[in-house]
């Protein structure tokens, strides 16, 4: 009990859990089991009683215990026996299912095997030999050098009292019904241990003088003065054997609370076990080895040079349970949101969020640069690490961009599963968007083609005879502030009211989306189906990252939280001014359903090389959620984040990326997801190479698939210099935060050390924490141990993270704050539309929330050929529009499409399969 207590002190969320299995309905047995579940209640332990029927089948049994044993909360399970069962039982094959981890009775056959070898403290003992043994060392009688006789040889005593009395020293002898003079074999025992089932076989002339005398018989013998008729007597005349012995245990009360007694405390001793096994931030990750080969191999070749871990194992090491994690195949899973509850009072590691310079059309490796460092802290600088990524669209998979998996040697595996389906969360969110869309002009449609009362009707159908309203319309009701819940009690104004949404179908915000980049669904008109009626309207195609309700999957914190949040959601605005929700249209329900496993982390794994003779360990990663960088904030989930940061320890670090430059995604992490999350980041990482700077400094514009300039790949310090000015300002950006900020300068073979040398010394002088090359593109984790120990002394450095604006502030001036403290704008213009907008969304109450700004992400400016830090402009806002359950306003700057086109010539070409061994190919 006292060990439970101090437990419970060190891990305010933890019990010790027991569950013990019955089958049938024994009286005998549901004796012992009340003495059980009474004894672990006092004690302060978690007990639940699993009472199958008589009819239970062996395989209903072992699927009972197989989902106890994958119970992390329980940790201890005893199989009651008899079995009770109309069935034919293999109590052996049952009782050996238990988990050995679990089985405090101590009769599987793997405790019974380390007990025989004397592995005494890797294994559980039988509680009734324990409970023996601890009766005699209470006695004060050394164990060691004395002889010991013990009478039977049953598995539960006899067998496992003579390896437990074996490896206490003492010389031991088993005595069974085969045994000749078995008097003589017990008048030289000094202990004498006594299990056989024969009602007071040994007499007490058979005990030598002294002896230590267990008796773990329990017998009926019939006796007329009782009102049963009968008594309990033990293996061994008590009244004679008593005048002989030193100290014997009496029948009943003897060995039996003493049985229970051990059951506790094996069960005290699996839960700390486990406790010790699970410590938070305590890992032990296995190594994988890559060979480093020059020059560098394509992604895809490098990826599968390197066999991907088992992900279970990989869960298994970072301190996840087995029942948090669900397989999906053998290199991906999805972890459990219970994961939350159990770590929540333990402590966050260190944050790092990885940014970048802005971007050029090629790209500046941010992705590439958090797995390396990833690496580089996980395998060479050996601290607990995890890496957090979103998914990648099949838009720019299929079109030009090619996957997001990092790139080199420093990459997610496996690529293809990363890059393609992988759990599914897109497709979820997909079919969540569409029946959005589906669901508002069906509404439409209905409410402009039938009467109150019909619609009314046909929105509380007859069931039974009888109307009910369902919850969501009961919220709808409360939301009209109508307090009935009798669909006849409605007045005819009330049916009116609750049935007409009376969407203007011109402020329909809510598009389709499409996980595709099909130009030609960026404007479309629909209802053009005679069935429709003529009630045709424009609309559009989005690509799926830029659905609300994958911003809303990145920014929530619960799946309560979730459902509040797509309930949330604005479609439109009613002609009466007011805005309609999902949860107005009754579809918010079926939101939450479909997507309950998009909501929970998916875990993956970097890869590693081996470097000469040093073998290195992977790291953890989560890839979760990919918010659209350009309209919602561009970063991985909160969840993800969450989970990772409690599985690293207080002495871990969790590296998550921002989309495209600082001023875009670092500045939404900041302002839109560190308010969400509560999370303070420890540490800016801002990505830069020296090309973009170089072209930041007016250098040629660049084409992906064509050639490089050759002011790209000669050294040239004017144009570097020069584009410097991007660094400095994205620094800058970051400091505005109160966050230190490292300099990764992501080197390339064409850079020279000059080169990198200025770039480096200029990132110091602008203030910057430090600034260091990184090479782990072509050398994985060792390329960017710099990088690492630069990151792991700027965590430790003093910081005084504030937001960039309040937000009480009006919508106009949030957005002028941003516009000019990290772009660099002189002011802002609203034009018509969006001060109609401001004027609109203050009038419905969304004035409050933080502003995630749409705009290119190749300037600091409107204007993607602006480079460099441009000055003297003022930002045009030619729309705000709303994404309230994800819990911002994105204003549109300039125009951008939402969803991508594909090139003349994509990178579908070059992607196959090959049929023989179904391999991907062409990825990259």
């Amino acid at each position: 009990k006292k060990d439970v207590e101090q437990l419970k002190l060190k891990n305010p969320n933890f019990r010790p859990g027991l569950v013990v299995l019955q089958v049938g309905d024994r009286d005998d047995s549901n004796l012992y089991i009340s003495m059980k579940l009474k004894a672990a209640a006092e004690i302060g332990i978690n007990a639940m009683h699993l009472r199958l029927p008589a009819t239970a089948t062996e395989e209903e049994i072992l699927h009972s215990i197989t989902e106890v044993n994958e119970n992390s909360s329980v940790h201890g399970l005893i199989v009651q026996l008899p079995l009770d069962s109309v069935h034919e039982i293999d109590t052996e094959k049952v009782t050996n299912s238990v988990a050995p981890e679990k089985d405090v009775d101590g009769l599987t056959s793997i405790n019974a095997g380390k007990l025989s070898r004397g592995d005494l403290g890797n294994c559980l003992i039988p509680c009734t030999p324990n409970g023996c043994m601890e009766l005699i060392k209470q006695t004060g009688v050394s164990v060691a050098g004395k002889r010991a006789v013990v009478i039977g040889r049953s598995k539960i005593v006899g067998a496992p009292m003579h390896d437990l009395l074996l490896w206490n020293h003492a010389t031991v002898t088993t005595c069974h019904s085969k045994t000749v003079d078995l008097a003589a074999e017990v008048g030289r025992a000094d202990i004498l241990v006594v299990g056989i089932g024969k009602a007071e076989m040994v007499k007490g002339e058979w005990i030598k003088k002294g002896a230590v005398v267990i008796d773990c018989g329990i017998n009926h013998v019939i006796d007329e003065t009782k009102s049963s008729g009968k008594r309990v007597v033990g293996d061994v005349h008590f009244q004679s054997a008593k005048e002989q012995a030193g100290f014997i245990t009496p029948v009943p009360g003897g060995v039996g609370p003493m049985t229970v007694a051990m059951l506790m405390a094996n069960t005290v001793l699996s839960a700390k076990r486990f406790l010790e096994s699970h410590q938070a931030g305590k890992w032990n990750i296995s190594y994988t080895r890559l060979n480093l080969r020059k020059p560098v191999p394509s992604d895809i070749v490098i990826s599968r040079s390197c066999a991907a871990k088992s992900i279970d194992s990989l869960a298994r090491e970072v301190g996840l349970f087995s029942d948090e994690v669900e397989l999906y195949g053998k290199t991906k899973a999805k972890v459990q949101l219970t994961i939350i509850k159990r770590l929540q009072s333990l402590p966050d590691g260190k944050y790092v969020v990885v940014t970048g310079i802005t971007p050029t059309p090629l790209g500046e490796g941010k992705s590439t640069t958090t797995i390396g460092l990833a690496q580089a802290m996980g395998a060479h600088m050996k601290l607990n690490v995890f890496a957090c990524v979103r998914q990648p669209s099949q838009g720019p998979t299929f079109g030009i961009k090619g996957g997001a998996a990092g790139g080199g040697y420093s990459q997610v595996i496996p690529m293809e599963e990363f890059n393609l389906h992988l759990t599914g969360d897109i497709h979820a969110i997909t079919a969540a968007n569409n029946l959005v869309a589906a669901a508002v002009d069906a509404r439409i449609f209905h409410e402009a083609t039938q009467s109150d009362k019909a619609l009314y009707n046909r929105l509380v159908p007859l069931s039974g005879g009888e109307r009910t309203f369902s919850p969501i319309q009961i919220n709808r009701l409360k939301k009209l502030g109508i307090q009935k819940t009798e669909p006849s009690a409605l007045t005819e104004e009330e049916i009116n009211r609750f049935a007409r949404l009376d969407i203007d179908p011109s402020s329909v915000t809510w598009q389709r989306v499409l996980d595709t980049n099909d130009r030609f669904l960026r404007k479309i008109t629909i209802g053009q189906s005679p069935t429709e009626k003529g009630y045709t309207r424009e609309a559009q195609f989005d690509i799926t990252v830029a659905s609300e309700i994958m911003a809303v999957l990145a920014l929530t914190s619960s799946l309560e939280d979730m459902r509040q949040r797509l309930a949330k959601m604005v479609v439109a605005t009613s002609r009466r001014g007011d805005p309609i929700t999902t949860e107005d249209l009754g579809v918010s329900g079926a939101l939450t359903v479909l997507m309950k496993d998009a909501i929970k982390p998916n875990l993956m794994q970097t890869l590693e090389l081996l470097c000469s003779m040093t073998t290195l360990k992977g790291t953890p990663v989560f890839v979760h959620a990919g918010p659209f960088a350009n309209i919602a904030h561009g970063n991985s989930s909160i969840l993800a984040d969450k989970i990772a940061l409690k599985l690293v320890g207080p002495e871990g670090f969790v590296v998550t990326e921002a989309g495209f430059g600082a001023d875009i995604g670092m500045e939404k992490f900041f302002n839109i997801k560190c308010r969400y999350s509560g999370l303070r980041p420890h540490v800016v990482v801002l990505v830069a190479t020296i090309r973009a700077l170089k072209m930041h400094g007016g250098g040629p514009t660049v084409t992906a698939g064509m050639p490089l300039p050759k002011e790209y790949v000669e050294e040239n310090f004017n144009l570097l210099e020069k584009g410097c000015n991007n660094m400095r300002k994205q620094i800058e950006n970051a400091k505005h935060f109160g966050v230190p900020v490292v300099v990764a300068v992501n080197a390339f073979k064409t850079d020279t050390e000059a080169e990198l040398d200025l770039v480096c010394t200029l990132a110091k002088s602008a203030g910057a924490f430090d600034a260091v090359r990184c090479s782990h593109w072509a050398e994985g984790g060792a390329g960017a141990v710099a990088l690492g120990e630069a990151v792991q002394k700027a965590s430790s450095a003093p910081s005084n993270f504030k937001f960039l604006y309040d937000l009480d502030l009006p919508i106009a001036d949030k957005i002028r704050i941003i516009a000019q403290k990290i772009y660099g704008a002189d002011d802002i213009e609203l034009l018509p539309e969006a001060q109609h907008k401001v004027a609109l969304y203050t009038k419905q109450g969304f004035a409050n929330l933080p502003v995630c700004m749409a705009k290119t992400h190749l300037s600091l400016s409107h204007e993607a050929e602006k480079k460099g830090v441009p000055k003297g402009f003022i930002l045009p806002i030619r729309d705000i529009r709303a994404s309230v359950g994800a819990g911002f306003l994105f204003p549109l700057v300039g125009t951008m499409p939402t969803i991508p086109g594909l090139p003349t010539r994509p990178c579908f070409y070059d992607i196959d399969l090959d049929p023989e061994t179904e391999q991907v190919n062409g990825l990259f």
